[in-house]
């Protein structure tokens, strides 16, 4: 083997980065358990809040130190290999702009009838159709009034200078249409900057590609009403005067002796946010530490302190200048900064008018230092400001004279009016004034004034970024113009439901492993141990890329984790099969090794080929569950790959070159299901008829009842609860139906006492209002259990709207993949008939997968919904499929390929389908053993998802066997069935 230098180093370097970011894991779960410690009373009872308080106050405090670096546990939090929602608890929310109030804004709420009308119209028609909005509205107003000009509604004052009444309407429709973009773009920006306010809860965010949604989850987050309400609420842009540090000298220097004084009472200790922090100088984060120095000189010192970093500015009028002074801290401080002015006795040395604020990021000083500025504001007395973010009309992202990102602004007449005098008051201060820009109470410019700005037309420029300058502009058009958000998806999970499903995937991951790695033992000997090398190598590759990309692990990610670690024992049974038959063959053990890399090669670049291709169509149409556990499965085929040819292949030519005699087999595994001979092609009108049964019964309970599907695909409110004593679901469905207005559906969730409802109670009202509604006809009807404590461990909202996107979406997926892999088996094999068996093998498994959750749905005691989980498992059973048909028609191609005149192709392929059967049954079989485990340990929320697949690697080996390659004989030319026995001559076992 070549480059064997190259795979020992690349392992080398990819072990030590992993076990790298994996380390961001174990510190963090360390500082966790300290967290518990320290909140938990001495009877064993935990203060989630003394948690928090304790976790807040470490926030930005450096807690790791690795390479001469050091680490805050908010940095800590983002390199660690985080736990998803529904591993920890937490809620998941889809968040959807509207168009329709965006459209309405930008028409200034225009009354016209035939403008109504069209929305209306337009919101039906989209909503079955689900094509853009603003386009089925254009199509629909323009086909109902012909002849009339979209300007007519368009062109208004809010929308001067975008639009004018001689605009045909392509420029009217590209103008709504970016506005519609960037007001997504701007809702994507203030709640992400609202989320990053949000402490330790690690929250992420993203905007769903090709649609007005933007997805949010917060794992840990255990209060749903704060979280919609942070959400959903309407941004708060102000405008305020600043307050120059030195203008208020004598409050901070006796801020600071009270925090001197205060010191030297209590040296020993101090506390903060509920901690001790032993020799803390508090006093020196305002500025003089020691008592000792003149009144002068503290002044002296104080102005020290103002930082010198050179601010934003708005030119030509807003000059270009050093403000008079700034504080600003590290990051780490800022907590206890906080605290600091929370406390009564500090408030009341600093003028009533003055409110403290910080600014929205950290930024590096002149002399490279890193810092965040702490500004003090003039509130007034009445806490109203002079100019709110309903007087901007227009906000962009500019350049200024010297081609810098820039950013202008453009206020109504009444903003104008305003904005004229107090810029002009501003700019008659010595030093000039700044006005800063403050959106939900955090500060995100404080611009010098130069001079009056008399017509409400301002440019912001200074050291921006592109971004920088272009999440400005969104932050100052954030009150101009309507845009809601409505929550259309959420999930909130409990942390009880949390921890169970922990300890369920830990379960999951050991056993299986142990499993996998004592099956190859025992069937392989040592090089089986090789194998298992291999895997365990795997699993760091794969823990660790994951820890580096931040991602979530989820209950499915951890069934593609297992997945991964399966297809990866496939690819050495593989090889390790064909290094077996090599030296039973006789040759020597070095080209045996040779050999059986070799033939094993073009397989498993196939088979995993396949399996990306699945893996990577999940990763686009996917989102949640889904999407967390493609991730998984990319990464794991990926890694997988390299260990188990690449780095087995090394430490077995490490081996031979030391003469170790290395064994492929047990001696009762060496010709492990050699003898089985079965005439697949023979028997294949048997399994054609059992198959067709399976699927006619299953199709045809089907056309009478439908699909159960989940709530993911119909829509609805979905609640998981515990119960203290056993009930049976029917009680709970009387109990609830008045409640509901009709009669939910219950079913028991992984226990006596644990039970899912699912209800279509208010499911068009998108409102907060009918969230809480939903909740209390819950908790009304749960009421009348008086006796039995009940609680709600988690909660699903799903709207129609996301139901039908979902159900569309998984449709995509299959199609995609389906046509993909067809592509590829195609280009591979270079015969239709290979394609087709391949197809048709994935279809029949599919298909009796189906038929099989139709059947069973009321004879088995967990949920068989079809819902998001149920299309992963189906393209986790199409990829296996595939990948098992790939395998067997290598082999066939290969036996077709030595073909002898006179043999028939039905001979030639029902024997390589017995030569390749003991790879088939060892990894089928290996495969099963981590299912069966997921299945019995994973969990009641992943129990269908893992049923899916278990009968669908069964149905799959089957369908490769039995279906996909006698179709492969039956469309083949010049041929005959083959006789009562194989070509071989040996008796047939059916």
């Amino acid at each position: 083997m070549q480059n064997k230098g190259l795979v020992i180093f690349l392992t080398v370097v990819i072990t030590a980065l992993c076990f790298y970011y994996l380390s961001f894991t174990f510190v963090g779960r360390k500082v966790q358990n300290d967290a518990v410690a320290f909140a938990t009373d001495p009877s064993g009872a935990l203060n989630v809040n003394k948690k928090q308080a304790y976790l807040d106050s470490i926030w930005n405090t450096p807690v790791y130190n690795i390479l001469g670096a050091e680490y805050t546990y908010k940095e800590v939090k983002d390199n660690e290999l985080s736990l998803g929602l529904d591993l920890q608890g937490g809620m998941h929310v889809t968040l959807e702009v509207s168009p329709i109030d965006i459209i309405k804004g930008l028409s200034a709420n225009s009354q016209d009838s035939a403008f109504l009308n069209a929305l209306k119209k337009a919101n039906v028609i989209q909503k079955q159709t689900h094509k853009n909005f603003s386009d089925v509205f254009f199509d629909v107003y323009r086909t109902d009034n012909p002849g009339k000009k979209l300007s007519t509604i368009f062109a208004n004052s809010f929308t001067k200078g975008s639009i004018a009444i001689t605009d045909d309407d392509s420029k009217v429709i590209g103008v709504v249409n970016a506005e519609i973009e960037r007001a997504i773009d701007r809702s994507f920006t203030i709640i992400r900057n609202r989320l990053d306010q949000f402490g330790t809860s690690q929250p992420n965010v993203q905007r769903l590609p090709g649609s007005g949604q933007i997805q949010v989850e917060i794992p840990g987050a255990d209060n749903p009403q704060r979280v919609r309400k942070l959400l959903q609420g309407v941004a708060r842009l102000e405008f305020w005067d600043v307050v120059e540090p030195n203008s208020i000298n004598a409050s901070l220097l006796a801020i600071n002796d009270a925090l001197v004084k205060e010191q030297k009472a209590a040296p020993a200790t101090t506390t903060v946010a509920g901690t001790e922090k032993k020799g803390e100088d508090l006093s020196s984060l305002l500025g003089d530490s020691l008592n000792t120095k003149s009144d002068s000189a503290k002044t002296a010192d104080v102005a020290k302190g103002l930082d010198s970093l050179q601010n934003l500015n708005v030119s030509p009028l807003f000059a270009l200048s050093t403000p008079p002074g700034a504080f600003r801290y590290s990051i780490k401080d800022t907590s206890k900064i906080n605290d600091i002015f929370r406390r009564a006795d500090i408030k009341s040395m600093l003028p009533r008018t003055v409110g403290v604020f910080w600014s929205n990021k950290a930024e590096k000083d002149l002399s490279g230092q890193e810092g965040i500025e702490l500004y003090f504001l003039d509130i007034g007395r009445n806490g109203k400001s002079r100019l709110t973010g309903e007087v901007i009309t227009d906000a962009r992202n500019d350049l200024d004279e010297l081609a810098r990102p820039a950013v202008s602004m453009n206020m109504n007449a009444a903003g104008t009016r305003t904005w004229a005098k107090w810029t002009s008051e501003a700019s008659s201060k010595t030093p000039k004034g700044r006005i800063a820009i403050m959106l939900d109470n955090v500060v995100y410019s404080a611009p010098s004034v130069n001079g009056e700005i008399p017509n409400g037309n301002s440019q912001i420029s200074g050291n921006f970024t592109v971004e920088e300058a272009k999440d400005l502009a969104n932050v100052l058009k954030a009150g101009s113009l309507p845009a809601p958000t409505k929550i259309v998806e959420e999930a909130s999970v409990g942390p009880t439901l949390g921890q169970e499903s922990i300890k369920n995937g830990i379960i999951s991951i050991i056993v299986g492993f142990l499993i996998i790695i004592f099956f190859m033992f025992v069937v392989y000997n040592a090089s089986g141990w090789v194998a298992d090398l291999a895997v365990i190598l795997n699993l760091i590759f794969l823990l660790g890329i994951l820890a580096s990309l931040n991602s979530a692990l989820t209950l499915p990610g951890i069934a593609g984790i297992l997945l991964s670690l399966a297809i990866a024992v496939d690819a050495n049974v593989l090889i390790n099969e064909r290094v077996k038959e090599d030296i039973n063959a006789g040759k020597t053990l070095d080209a045996s090794v040779r050999a059986g890399y070799k033939g094993a090669f073009t397989a498993i670049i196939d088979s995993n080929v396949t399996t990306l291709i699945k893996g990577f169509v999940l990763l686009t149409f996917g989102s949640g569950l889904i999407y967390g556990f493609a991730v998984t499965l990319i990464i794991g085929i990926i890694c997988s790959f390299f260990t188990s040819v690449f780095f087995t292949r090394v430490i077995f030519e490490y081996f031979i070159r030391k003469g170790v005699n290395i064994s492929f087999s047990q001696g009762w595994s060496k010709n492990l299901f050699r003898s089985i001979n079965v005439n697949f092609i023979g028997n294949r009108k048997i399994y054609y008829s059992v198959s067709g049964a399976i699927i006619i019964a299953g199709m045809t309970m089907l056309a009478f009842k439908g699909f159960n599907y989940g709530v993911d695909f119909k829509g609805g409110r979905t609640y998981v609860i515990e119960f203290q004593k056993p009930l049976t679901a029917q009680t709970i469905r009387e109990s609830l139906t008045a409640s509901f207005e009709a009669a939910p559906e219950v079913k028991t969730f992984g226990g006596a006492t644990k039970y899912k409802i699912t209800t279509s109670y208010l499911i068009d009202d998108d409102s907060d209002e009918a969230t809480a509604q939903a909740e209390h006809k819950l908790n009304e009807g749960l009421g009348k259990f008086a006796d039995n404590k009940v609680s709600v461990l988690s909660s699903y909202k799903v709207g129609p709207t996301i139901a039908n996107d979902i159900k569309i979406s998984a449709i995509w997926s299959l199609a995609v993949a389906v046509a993909l892999m067809f592509l590829y088996i195609l280009i591979r094999f270079r015969k239709w008939q290979f394609a087709l068996g391949t197809v048709v093998s994935l279809f029949h498994t599919v298909l009796v997968v189906l038929s099989l959750f139709v059947l069973l749905e009321d004879v088995m005691p967990f949920s068989l919904d079809i819902d998001q989980s149920f299309v992963a498992a189906i393209l986790t059973v199409i990829g296996y499929s595939i990948n098992d048909s790939v395998v067997v028609f290598d082999r066939v191609r290969e036996f077709l390929n030595a073909k002898r005149s006179g043999q028939t192709i039905s001979s030639v392929v029902n024997d390589a389908l017995n030569d390749t059967l003991s790879r088939t049954l060892i990894t089928g079989m290996s495969t099963i053993f981590v299912i069966t485990i997921l299945f019995f340990f994973g969990g009641e929320t992943i129990k269908g998802f893992t049923f899916a697949m278990l009968i669908g690697v069964l149905i799959g080996t089957y369908s490769s066997l039995c279906i996909g390659t006698p179709v492969l004989v039956d469309f083949s030319k010049d041929d005959k069935l083959p006789e009562t026995k194989p070509a071989t001559g040996k008796p047939v076992t059916a």
